[in-house]
């Protein structure tokens, strides 16, 4: 008989992206709700009598009550090799990278340490409740080896690739367009489809690849029409002038990658801070994505992501969300949406909690073009789910006396919560969490 799990809690599961902070029909909420979780997927969910009754004699029952149970939460724009540069002081971008990030990627040519940080990777992200992240490898493909290896351990739904890079960096990190193609094509057939996992192709920006590397790129994106890219984009001001130098033809950033057949759906560009309106217009007509990494962008003064203007547009663009480490400060996507918020007052915006719960959640899965396998609780979904606790702390404790809406214990998890908050992190049905420890 197949075994079974009933875990039954709160239940938090976006349908759509919420119109307003009162917007309830937005979402599925079950006061005494459950899971039924079959073969790694959610087999039942809805009222916990309901659900019960439809469980098998001996379905193994976990109850979290009075935890909120919501999907496993998920990361589209993450860099694997950067776990050891998270808090290194720099001014800005491009001085960061070359006094950390360069140095310290050169070190994943050696195996053992690829698979020592993947490892440290899947515990940590687990730990905070992501089930699902967009990573950056190394330019070595044995770092993606590492990162697929882990994941398919774990049983994760991961997207990686092999970065591709040919100039502007240590020798240690530069491949060739021929070689940046044929280990990519190499990744893909060995990692995309094993187990859960998704590869990417991965040109890290378009500073440290020549023309003859992004026509590579082209080339991979015409034979695997349905994969994920990923690459950055408008993030440092500094940054916009040398790109634009280095492709003296295109009318603007964003028109680089346009003229390689790199701008449509399911395209991811990290940060896109300072798109004029005819980027606007251009990623909003082909469907690509832009990667807001909020704690990213302060760290680095790199500026402020308008999210609520670029989704209002008449055009709107599809707008994800990302902790970004290394340039990110935070592995917690509840830090990485209080931070989203701060930004948006900054603006003069406001960003409700259930727009955040939305983004961590249904909102990038969207973006993935992943909401039928992971981002709700629907029946048939992976069953990637996290359990929080919005009293994980004595000062969480005493704040959730007061708290009288799930609206208001949201905006308390976002600005309060870490991994404490992080009850039980299943993968595919299965609790995930790991231990503090190394």
């Amino acid at each position: 008989m197949t075994p079974e799990t009933l875990i039954r809690g709160r239940l938090l599961s976006f349908r759509r992206a919420p119109q307003h902070a009162g917007d309830s029909e937005s979402y599925l909420y079950e006061e005494d709700g459950a899971l039924l979780v079959r073969n790694g997927k959610i087999a039942a969910v809805g009222v916990y009598a309901d659900v019960k009754a439809k469980a098998g004699a001996e379905a193994e029952e976990v109850d979290h009550r009075p935890h909120l149970i919501l999907p496993g939460l998920i990361d589209c724009h993450v860099h694997f090799p950067q776990m050891q540069v998270i808090a290194s002081y720099a001014a800005n971008l491009l001085e960061w990278l070359d006094t950390y990030t360069f140095p310290e990627e050169c070190r994943f040519v050696e195996t053992a340490h690829a698979e020592r940080i993947a490892t440290q990777f899947f515990d940590e992200f687990l730990r905070q409740g992501t089930t699902t992240a967009v990573a950056y490898c190394s330019v070595h493909k044995a770092s993606a080896d590492a990162f697929f290896a882990e994941s398919l351990r774990r049983g994760t739904l991961m997207i990686g690739g092999k970065v591709m890079m040919d100039r502007n960096a240590p020798q240690g990190l530069l491949d060739t367009p021929q070689l940046g193609y044929d280990e990519t094509r190499a990744v893909i057939e060995q990692w995309h489809g094993k187990g859960r996992n998704h590869v990417a192709i991965t040109p890290r920006f378009a500073i440290t690849s020549t023309p003859e590397q992004m026509a590579m790129t082209q080339k991979l994106a015409e034979e695997f029409p349905d994969l994920h890219i990923q690459t950055h984009l408008s993030e440092n001001h500094d940054e916009i002038r040398y790109t634009c130098e280095l492709y003296p033809d295109a009318t603007d950033y964003t028109d680089i990658y346009a003229r390689y057949g790199l701008l449509r759906k399911k395209a991811l560009f990290g940060h896109a801070i300072h798109l004029s309106e005819r980027e606007a217009d251009a990623m909003a007509e082909s469907g690509a994505v832009a990667v807001h990494c909020p704690t990213s962008n302060l760290f680095l003064g790199s500026g402020l992501f308008p999210l609520k203007a670029i989704q209002r547009r008449e055009k709107p663009v599809t707008v994800a969300v990302a902790t970004d480490i290394g340039g990110g400060s935070s592995y917690s996507m509840f830090k990485t949406m209080d931070e989203a918020y701060k930004i948006q007052q900054l603006l003069g915006e406001r960003l409700n909690p259930l727009e955040s719960f939305y983004h961590m959640t249904l909102g990038n899965a969207v973006a993935l073009d992943l909401a039928d396998r992971i981002g709700t609780l629907d029946e048939g979904s992976d069953a990637d789910i996290v359990v929080m606790n919005a009293a994980a702390t004595p000062a969480m404790r005493l704040r959730m006396e007061t708290v009288t809406s799930l609206s208001e214990e949201l905006f308390l998890l976002q600005t309060l919560g870490d991994d404490r908050s992080v009850v039980e992190t299943y993968v595919a049905g299965k609790a995930s969490k790991p231990q503090f420890g190394l």
